[in-house]
């Protein structure tokens, strides 16, 4: 099927890039530049939660709760009392023209220097606050506050003004995403260009991968766009989305130009080289980025809709991807052709190469000498690093997600520590059809309740038989505790009582994913295994990369606890280490999941061809990650590059998605790929093809087991001892395709069929096929060669 679709492409190599580059970019032009306004803030909640119907409840009859939308923090530089009239004045006027000049955004304005309430000055009289509520609702509220922002502070005031408040943190975080937007941009383009041209050599073969990543943006932002009109689209998608979908596409472009260089290096025609590469390298794109979009998919498990929608726009980025790989970019080789290395910057050896003379040749090799020790000691490290994970703590999204240094954030803490009692995130208890005794009842439960900065007060009087009252709690490491002692109170009967505000939201939200993890691992895990089992016609084979993805993801996981809870590094990245948003933590389990398997996937391919091709199981593992080993090494050094520009964010959980993939591809691409993979393999010999009849049926039928031309075994560089299993396979059979020929004799061929030498000697070499086919003849005979 893909060999046809790659002829399909060349046929039609001006049409196909033409309709698919037009729609593309007619999707962005009309829905991606919209996107901004359709993004939404929110999405962190359980909808079904006791906090969200608390939240519902409380805005039914009371309206939004804004109290805590925007603060105003008054401090004297001096340290002279703000009740200096002077000062007062001043301050109180200011206030009032912001009530007067912003009628249609600002609710209410309550403040000290408006009721003289002492609770809302500190005792030195040096520091005071202004609440300003903000009439908008959801996304109109973050509109209001920026509508508003630049009359906040003004610069007459003989006081120092700071903003903090939860929308002035919301807005500062937003900023932060868009920052990582421009970043990846202006920096990781660039430098990914760069590489690819130091890669290729060539300045043509490196706008391949370009191509399709800034293609596969602007779609994805497209259906991203689409999607906000029809469901809630939490901000944060858009840069998972950019991250993903620009590092896959990229990769994706690297190995499909990779592949039809090397076909074209063998000589084939242009037209068969489009095919095969199509058949082969594209086939495996497709099936990795569906590996991938399982993973992701996994997050529609849960009910938070920030999961949902980052799910929604990364397989949408991906999908995109994919499709650009297996209709542009085959359409585009076949108009190149041999171009492909045209404006050559840096003249590549890769005709000359012998594959054994790699580090990708000779490390496998050296991992399968040394199978069992090289197993033991990488699972053993790997778990060693997974460790950590143990003292991992979950939290919500607040201002420490931003940098230490940045305005609002310090604003906040100073709010914080200055007024404990009116911290913007205080937990909350409405309660419903309660008589006045029942109500009292209550109150008396709730003094005994520990761990609170304030005892709980109403907030409002009591409305059609509903109370909401709230408290602070001393330290967000007591959120846990304080939500368990409201859970225990003996609420009488005929009262229901909903427990609610932040803290109460991030419990309930910790709790549904925590419910929901097993089902999303028992999901990717099955339909991953299913997927890989018809990629390479083994059951054995997706078992052992599922082991291996676990382990790595362990480890990724154990660092990044490491890093983000323990404080490793937190000076040098400029962060605050701290409880981690559980959401945050699924979305890198399945991003790492899904990058894991993509890799593993491009590995075991070539492996998988090679056995196909007659080859042994350890000819199969030199020959595959030979083969792949520099490519699976760019790809994952571009991916890490793309990732590296996200890791400088000043968002927290978003250098948190970026070091667990930097972290997961550097363990994957070295360790896991380059060792573990050869030396489980190694061990587990033939068993590694295994699969039952109905297995190899559906492999063959989607065309994987094509007859294809011998495959040379890579020979052993001289003087490196042959791997266990090879001198043990000679006591008992002969060696599949074992040769008593030169190997030079074979890599002169190729260097004299592609033009490399032009000696007498090359002349008289016998062409390899002659040469396959007569050793096949002599494996009829009584004489088996090589005996």
């Amino acid at each position: 099927m893909f060999e046809k679709w790659g002829y399909f492409s060349y046929r039609h190599r001006r049409l196909v890039p033409l309709i698919v580059i037009a729609a593309i970019l007619a999707v962005y032009a009309i829905f991606g530049t919209q996107l901004g306004n359709r993004m939404s803030q929110e999405g962190w909640d359980d909808p079904g939660s006791s906090s969200t119907a608390a939240a519902h409840i409380e805005q039914d009859v009371f309206g939004r709760d804004n109290s805590g939308d925007v603060i105003l923090l008054f401090e004297s530089p001096d340290g002279r009392s703000l009740n200096d009239p002077v000062t007062f004045g001043a301050i109180a006027s200011h206030l009032e023209s912001l009530k007067t000049e912003h009628p249609d955004e600002i609710a209410h304005v309550t403040s000290y220097f408006d009721t003289r309430n002492a609770q809302l000055i500190n005792e030195e009289g040096t520091r005071a606050f202004a609440a300003i509520g903000l009439r908008g609702d959801g996304e109109q509220t973050l509109k209001d506050f920026r509508a508003i922002e630049d009359s906040l502070v003004a610069e007459d005031l003989p006081v120092e003004t700071r903003v903090a408040g939860a929308t002035a943190v919301a807005d500062s975080l937003d900023d932060g995403m868009a920052g990582d937007i421009v970043r990846a941009e202006v920096i990781a383009l660039p430098v990914v260009a760069v590489l690819l041209l130091f890669v290729f050599g060539s300045a043509v073969a490196a706008l391949m991968p370009l191509i399709v990543g800034i293609l596969s943006i602007a779609g994805s932002l497209g259906v991203l766009s689409i999607l906000a009109g029809l469901t809630q689209v939490n901000v944060f998608a858009q840069s998972v989305v950019t991250l993903l979908g620009l590092g896959l596409a990229i990769d994706y472009g690297l190995f499909m130009v990779s592949r039809f260089r090397e076909e074209l290096d063998k000589g084939t025609s242009v037209p068969e080289a489009v095919g095969t590469t199509t058949a082969t390298a594209g086939k495996t794109v497709v099936f990795s980025a569906a590996m991938v979009a399982v993973a992701l998919s996994g997050l529609l498990v849960f009910p938070q809709a920030f999961l949902k929608s980052v799910a929604y726009g990364a397989i949408s980025a991906v999908g995109l991807a994919a499709l650009l790989s297996v209709t542009v970019l085959p359409a585009l080789f076949g108009m190149l052709g041999h171009n492909i290395d045209k404006w050559t910057v840096r003249r590549t050896k890769r005709t000359a190469r012998r594959l054994e003379d790699t580090v990708w040749f000779r490390v496998p090799g050296w991992a399968m000498k040394h199978a069992k020790l090289v197993t033991i000691g990488v699972a053993g490290l790997l778990i060693a690093l997974t460790l950590p994970l143990a003292g991992v703590k979950f939290g919500g999204i607040n201002e420490t997600y931003l940098p230490p240094s940045n305005d609002v954030r310090v604003a906040q803490d100073d709010f914080n520590d200055t007024f404990p009692a009116f911290r913007t995130e205080p937990v909350k208890l409405v309660v419903t059809d309660a008589t006045e005794q029942q109500l009292v009842d209550v109150f008396v439960q709730l003094r005994d309740i520990d761990g609170l900065s304030s005892q709980f007060t109403p907030d409002h009087g009591t409305v059609d038989g509903t109370t909401v009252l709230s408290a602070g709690i001393e330290d967000r490491d007591l959120n846990s505790s304080v939500v368990d002692q409201l859970r225990a109170l003996d609420v009488p009967e005929g009262v229901n009582v909903y427990i609610g505000g932040t803290p109460a939201m991030e419990i309930e939200s910790i709790e549904a994913l925590m419910e929901k993890l097993p089902w999303m691992a028992l999901y990717i895990v099955v339909a991953t295994f299913i997927l890989m089992a018809l990629v390479f016609g083994s059951l054995i084979l997706p078992a052992k990369a599922i082991i291996m993805t676990v382990l790595g993801l362990g480890a990724t996981l154990g660092i990044l606890t490491a890093m983000f809870v323990g404080g490793v590094g937190a000076d040098l990245f400029h962060f605050t280490p701290g409880p981690l948003m559980s959401p945050v933590l699924v979305l890198i389990v399945a991003i790492v999941y899904g990058l894991s398997t993509d890799y593993e996937v491009f590995l075991v391919s070539r492996m998988v061809e090679a056995r196909d091709r007659g080859r042994s199981t350890d000819d199969a593992i030199r020959y595959g990650t030979a083969q792949t080993g520099s490519i699976i090494t760019a790809a994952a050094l571009i991916m890490i590059v793309v990732a590296g520009a996200f890791g400088f964010s000043e968002i927290v959980m978003m250098k948190y998605i970026a070091f667990g993939m930097i972290f997961a591809l550097a363990i994957d691409a070295t360790i896991i790929r380059m060792m573990l993979v050869p030396a489980v393999m190694h061990l587990l010999r033939e068993d590694n093809w295994w699969a039952p009849g109905f297995i190899k049926r559906a492999y063959e039928k989607m065309g994987h087991s094509e007859q294809l031309p011998p495959v040379p075994a890579p020979a052993p560089t001289p003087g490196t001892p042959e791997p266990e299993a090879d001198v043990e396979k000679q006591d008992d059979e002969p060696l599949e395709g074992e040769l008593l020929i030169d190997e030079a004799v074979v890599v002169d061929h190729d260097e004299a069929a592609r033009g490399g030498r032009t000696t007498a000697e090359d002349e008289e070499l016998i062409p390899f096929a002659e040469l396959m086919a007569r050793l096949e003849a002599d494996r009829s005979g009584p004489r088996k060669l090589g005996r």
